[in-house]
Parts: C-alpha cells; sequence; structure tokens
C-alpha cells in the first residue's frame, strides 16, 4: 500500500480507501458482508474508510462502526459527512450549528467511536452563513468530536469563501475536498478546482473513479442483470450514454493491450493526478477489495496517458510509439 498526506496536513491516507455510498446498510449490501469488505480493505493495509449519515440513512455508519471493532481505532482514518435531509424535519439538514453539531453525534453514536477523523460539508449549504458552518466545526474540532474537516463538491468559488473565512476568524481550515472524478467526468476538478486547492494546501479524495462501474467493462455489450444500471434507473440514465461506453470499450481494449483490467487503469489514472491524494473505491464483496488494489501495479507512462487522452477525446486510434 501506498500513503499520502492529505494536502499540507500532516496526516496520511491509503492513496485508495473504501467508501460505503450506495452499498453498505442499504439493501445491496447488508450485515455481515458489508462488515466483511470493509475487514477486507483493513486487513490489506488501506486505513481510510469513507462514510456518510446520509448513507443508507444511518446504517451504513452503523455498519461500518461494526466492522472496525477489533481494530486499533488508532490507525484508521474515518470520514463522515453531513448536510443532506435525514428526515422531514426542517432543521435535520444543511449546514448550520444546529444540524452540524446534532448530526455529528448521532453520527458518532452510530459509528460507536469518540471522533471522526475527517468531518466532510456534503455540499455547499446556501442557507446557511458560510461563518456558521465554520465556527460550528471549529468548535467541535476543539472539543475533540472531529479532528479535521474537509469539503465535497464545493466550487473553486466556494473553497475560497470558506478558506477565507477560517482565515478571518482564525479557526481551523479545510484539509481536503472530495469531489467528483474520473476519467468520463473530469470538468469538476480539472482547472479552477486544482488551482483553489493547491493554492489553500488541500488535497483531494475523489470519488467514482470508476464512473459507477462503466470503466470496469461491465457494461460494454449491455446492462447485465443484477448490475446498478439494472436496478437504478439514475445510473442507467446518466452514465449508459453511447459516447461512454464507447470510450469504455477503448479503454478497455487498452488495458487489455497492456496486461492489466480496464478497471485497474481507471483508478490507476485517477491517481496519476498530483493533486489526488486518494481514489474512493467500492466494494460489495471482498474480493473487489483485493481487484481495487491492482490498480497500484499499474503505471501510467507517458505513452500510455496519451492514448487514454486519445480515447476520451474520441482521437483515431494512432501508430504504434515504436513506429515511423
Amino acid at each position: 500500500m501506498e500513503y499520502k498526506r492529505l494536502g499540507a496536513s500532516g496526516l496520511k491516507v491509503s492513496v485508495i480507501s473504501l467508501g460505503a455510498w450506495l452499498t453498505y446498510g442499504s439493501s445491496s449490501v447488508e450485515g455481515d458482508t458489508a462488515v466483511a469488505c470493509v475487514r477486507a480493505a483493513i486487513d490489506q493495509a488501506i486505513n481510510f474508510i469513507d462514510v456518510a449519515d446520509v448513507y443508507a440513512i444511518g446504517k451504513a455508519e452503523e455498519a461500518v462502526g461494526r466492522a472496525i471493532k477489533g481494530y486499533e481505532r488508532t490507525k484508521l482514518v474515518v470520514s463522515t459527512k453531513a448536510f443532506w435531509p435525514m428526515s422531514d424535519d426542517l432543521n435535520d439538514r444543511g449546514l448550520s450549528r444546529k444540524h452540524i453539531t446534532e448530526s455529528v453525534h448521532k453520527s458518532l453514536k452510530r459509528l460507536d467511536t469518540d471522533y471522526v477523523d475527517i468531518f466532510f460539508c456534503h455540499r455547499y449549504d446556501e442557507d446557511s452563513p458560510t461563518e456558521e458552518t465554520v465556527r460550528a466545526i471549529d468548535d467541535l474540532i476543539h472539543q475533540g468530536k472531529i479532528l479535521y474537516w474537509g469539503t465535497s463538491m464545493w466550487t473553486a468559488a466556494n473553497i475560497h469563501e470558506g478558506v477565507g473565512v477560517a482565515k478571518a476568524i482564525n479557526a481551523n481550515r479545510p484539509i481536503v475536498e472530495q469531489p467528483l472524478y474520473n476519467m468520463l467526468d473530469r470538468n469538476v476538478v480539472e482547472g479552477e478546482l486544482e488551482d483553489a486547492v493547491e493554492e489553500h494546501g488541500m488535497g483531494l479524495v475523489v470519488w467514482s473513479p470508476l464512473a459507477q462501474g462503466v470503466l470496469t467493462g461491465k457494461y460494454n455489450d449491455g446492462i447485465p442483470q443484477g448490475s446498478r444500471a439494472a436496478d437504478l434507473d439514475w445510473v442507467k440514465n446518466s452514465q449508459i450514454t453511447e459516447d461512454r461506453i464507447e470510450k469504455a470499450r477503448g479503454i478497455t481494449a487498452l488495458a487489455q493491450e497492456i496486461g492489466t483490467t480496464p478497471g485497474s487503469l481507471a483508478i490507476a489514472w485517477v491517481l496519476n493526478n498530483p493533486h489526488v491524494t486518494s481514489a474512493i473505491t467500492g466494494a460489495s464483496r471482498p474480493e473487489q477489495v483485493a481487484e481495487n488494489l491492482k490498480a497500484l501495479d499499474v503505471k501510467i507512462t507517458p505513452e500510455i496517458n496519451q492514448r487514454i487522452e486519445d480515447i476520451l477525446q474520441n482521437k483515431p486510434e494512432r501508430l504504434s510509439y515504436n513506429e515511423g
């Protein structure tokens, strides 16, 4: 396993991490299987486990809490998040002081731990003053219930504002942003966001490095029964397009040519971005954890990177770089 410092902080996380979105605690991955996946990750030296209060409405946190029992807590980096509605209560959402404080306390109970290593603001909240949000998080840090904080799917402008407020009130600054990033979804990260996190000494831990499974090649010849696209309309409608599948086929062919899997190539490509500290992967079976770790054996050479760019830009296949 490889580990990197998260931004300019002293915290080190595994470059491949495990996330609980769409899986643990839900109907897709329940009980013992979810626990087994988390434990398989820890046993294979993944130290960063990412979850959120809204994942399966708290049940994912409970599953992670059960899974980490028996392990030395100080060797793990556990993150959770808040923003999305957790009930019909109008205050049970957003980034107000009330919701952040109550959400963190509930998360700690579900995780059965005294603190979370990283608390993420799961989106930017237009309805809550940023200073209120930053002060609430800073208070929880001083109470020892949060060690670090970060943002998720914040724009560069949002990050500039958040860091500016933290500086102005002498509060702890965010150390990490968690955006969507993969070969097929690049616009969120590349450009202004990269500039913002570099300016403020923040790292990136990115989600959906496999584009909801599209980059594994599983949809190259249709939608298999039991897959996410078969079970979830939003995955089918947003991820399964002719252009995305054509690019996935190209990545699959390249992966086969260089002796790896398309999923490993896709994760290795994400990690090749110098701003990315960790790629948050999913696993619905323990053996998928080991499959994801194969990305660590893939080297993205300049030649391979150029061929990937040609595929993603829909450029014709070039002559071999050893020819002409």
